[in-house]
């Protein structure tokens, strides 16, 4: 995979999104880090090695905000040229010990809204050039809870959000296929970042490995799929 590449990673100042950015700009991509605050991303980038630094710049939207997404996207093509890789990792977790009968369905709408289509309308902006261009890889940040035959009781809100994100991968690689465009969901498991917790089992760079894999897969890679630890697990 050539590295004259152009990245964008949402939700990118903190967690795996921050040790995405760093591993993508390490392999000498153009690396756009997405950060709903600006001060907040431009802190994130200071801590990056300083031979990465340069290579990544912050860009301030909300992926719930379609019409600043909009205008952000098409501001970064004209100062940066053409989006390659796509990784839609920005996300909430809001309802965790709520039960489904009990939950505000406006939290519903507001988790849906940033996990399922905050990344839709991402790929609906940069897809489509990905695959004139022939070439393009999409990774969708998902989670074990968006499993199917995983889902018990709570969480509604987070779950719901995921399993759309799921199908939504599914839908998004069929009409792409065969155009050089990868499109594929990973599962990360339970890392301990600020949503994970601190007792979560796995760490940054062991949950951002699957998601790395993804968006650097050659061009004879799946797509299509949901992943965990490079392995294809059932939706």
């Amino acid at each position: 995979m050539p590295e004259n590449r152009t990245a964008l990673v949402t939700g990118g100042n903190r967690g795996m999104g921050s040790e995405v950015v760093r591993q993508l700009a390490g392999r000498g991509m153009t690396v756009l880090m997405g950060s709903r605050d600006l001060k907040v991303g431009e802190e994130a980038r200071r801590q990056l090695p300083a031979a990465d630094r340069g290579r990544v710049t912050v860009c301030s939207f909300d992926v719930a905000d379609a019409e600043r997404t909009t205008r952000a996207v098409r501001d970064l093509e004209r100062r940066h040229g053409p989006i390659d890789v796509l990784v839609n990792n920005a996300g909430i977790y809001p309802d965790e010990g709520t039960a489904g009968l009990d939950i505000d369905p406006e939290i519903v709408r507001s988790t849906f809204e940033t996990n399922a289509l905050g990344a839709l309308r991402l790929c609906q902006l940069l897809v489509p050039g990905m695959a004139e261009r022939g070439w393009g890889r999409v990774v969708n940040v998902s989670s074990g809870y968006g499993q199917m035959r995983a889902t018990g009781g709570g969480v509604l809100a987070y779950r719901v959000s995921k399993a759309a994100l799921n199908m939504m991968t599914i839908i998004i690689a069929d009409e792409v296929r065969g155009k050089g465009v990868l499109v594929n969901a990973a599962d990360p498991g339970w890392v301990r970042t600020r949503m994970g917790g601190p007792s979560a089992t796995r760490s940054v760079e062991e949950g951002a490995d699957t998601i790395m894999w993804l968006a650097t897969l050659p061009d004879d890679g799946p797509t299509g799929g949901f992943f965990h630890d490079r392995q294809s697990i059932p939706w």
